[in-house]
């Protein structure tokens, strides 16, 4: 029995990983740190806490960690009137709410840009809740997020949608299953290794495909 769908934003529901991608790599440059862009590319989905020594190495976030994530953070401001939703976002969050599940949407991001995303969507009046990485100490992969976002449902039982196997990792810590999209660039293979329950090529496959996954209705 599933009650609650927690939704992840970046690279799930908006296509803003490239742009993550980008301003991660110009704020490591500002610390003469040169980094291959598809490094950084398959860190994004990692909360920055853990990207950093990830990517950057432990010397740089020792030095300079929280330096470097509000650098990201500007660089991604430069960027962020670039993104936008991905084919059938909208219609997907309805129809889940619709079949009545509670609705979350979950981003490691910055709250100032989780309200832009929401508005993106047009997603206010069909989330229950929302959480951003102010309402985590730890970020994925992790579970806290997703813990935060199953605590503002009040939900029982959910499942998770994502993009990223740091998705499905953070997820799986709490014993929630995780439907995962390639929006987000990573193979199926690897999705299903991290423990992807389905993988769907994008959020309009996966609203064709509803009654195959727990997002059928609450209470089947």
């Amino acid at each position: 029995m599933t009650d609650t769908a927690i939704f992840d934003i970046d690279g799930t529901l908006i296509d803003s990983n490239y742009q993550h991608a980008i301003a991660w790599f110009r704020a490591f440059r500002r610390f003469d740190v040169t980094c291959p862009l598809w490094e950084i590319h398959r860190a994004v989905g990692m909360g920055g806490d853990f990207l950093v020594p990830e990517v950057g190495g432990k010397a740089l976030e020792r030095d300079h960690g929280d330096e470097v994530r509000d650098a990201q953070i500007e660089e991604f401001d430069r960027l962020i009137d670039e993104v936008q939703p991905f084919e059938g976002a909208h219609e997907l969050l309805r129809e889940v709410r619709d079949r009545g599940f509670s609705l979350v949407l979950a981003s490691s991001g910055k709250a100032k840009h989780v309200e832009q995303f929401l508005d993106l969507l047009d997603a206010r009046d069909l989330a229950d809740a929302w959480s951003t990485s102010d309402d985590a100490d730890r970020s994925k992969p992790e579970p806290d997020l997703v813990a935060s976002a199953m605590d503002k449902a009040a939900g029982t039982t959910g499942v998770m949608i994502g993009d990223s196997t740091w998705d499905i990792i953070a997820a799986g810590k709490l014993g929630i299953p995780c439907i995962a999209v390639r929006s987000g660039g990573y193979g199926v293979d690897e999705l299903r290794q991290a423990g992807a329950l389905r993988v769907f090529d994008s959020l309009v496959d996966l609203g064709t495909h509803l009654d195959d996954t727990p997002l059928r209705t609450p209470t089947s």
